[in-house]
């Protein structure tokens, strides 16, 4: 079997339950589910702040852990099912379940509902909370503190557009392995955008060219493309946002930014990326 060491939660010495069977491991566990607190935090390669961060958990995330060592917690995150290490300290019970999710690309929480008051945490896009009371324009959360309420959604609501939700991170700085307004990759950029319309996507740009979509024929002049296309090279993706311009998270820039795709693709065919792999139309 394909053992992808990011979505496969297995180690020689461990592994999650359901793999009995098709690894070999010295022990196997089903693990505990358990829920992200911090408002996003790290998921490293090893259990080491040194280590590279593949991605980022968000608030109200549910995880399984498998194991739990001086400080760090080997987990899978159950939105996209990305496996690595967390600090422990980030993570929580389950919880009531949630019933509202962040709508705006970040929003503060107060520890009453009064914006003069000193915020407390910040929380970001597609972030789930429990909403138990609701006071003016401010809604209490189970957890403490209070926000916005208007920057909440239901959390069965899903926004009309993705491409206007990644419009929303224009400027953005970029970040490896980021899924935030803080800082953003390319992938992060396309998964939090599609989550926010409700469309579940895997987290890297290989997975999402391979699962996402159907193909449209890359033609040399690059027409015929439509707003909400993806397009993909080698390890890295962007969004059409009409038939000629797209948005997507860059080294380029360090930021989000809106380019000519004729003008992109020349450069990032000249780099280790290549020429593009494919078009995607959901």
């Amino acid at each position: 079997m394909n053992l992808d060491r990011r979505t496969t939660p297995f180690r020689p010495d461990l592994a999650d339950e359901k793999l009995r069977g098709k690894v070999e491991a010295e022990r196997f566990t089903t693990g505990t589910v358990k829920r992200v607190v911090a408002s996003f935090a790290p998921l490293h390669r090893q259990p080491s702040r040194e280590a590279p961060v593949d991605t980022q958990a968000l608030f109200g995330e549910l995880v399984t852990v498998y194991d739990e060592h001086e400080g760090w917690a080997w987990v899978q995150l159950h939105d996209d099912g990305y496996v690595g290490y967390l600090p422990s300290i980030a993570l929580g019970g389950t919880g009531p379940q949630a019933t509202h999710k962040v709508a705006a690309i970040r929003t503060f929480v107060y520890p009453g509902p009064n914006l003069k008051l000193p915020h407390i945490d910040c929380l970001t896009m597609t972030s789930k909370v429990t909403v138990v009371d609701t006071k003016g324009d401010y809604a209490q959360l189970a957890d403490g503190g209070w926000v916005y309420a208007a920057h909440l959604a239901d959390i069965a609501q899903h926004e009309p557009d993705h491409v206007s939700v990644a419009e929303r991170f224009l400027h953005t700085p970029y970040l490896w392995g980021g899924k935030t307004s803080i800082g953003i990759d390319c992938s992060g950029l396309a998964q939090i955008a599609l989550a926010a319309a409700g469309i579940k996507a895997p987290r890297d740009s290989d997975m999402q060219e391979q699962l996402l979509g159907t193909g449209v024929e890359v033609k040399p002049d690059l027409s015929g493309l439509r707003r909400g296309d993806l397009v993909f090279w080698k390890g890295h993706v962007g969004l059409m946002i009409d038939e000629t311009n797209f948005i997507h998270a860059t080294g380029h820039s360090m930021t989000v930014m809106i380019e000519p795709l004729a003008v992109a693709e020349e450069r990032i065919c000249r780099t280790s990326y290549g020429p593009i792999s494919a078009i995607k139309r959901l």
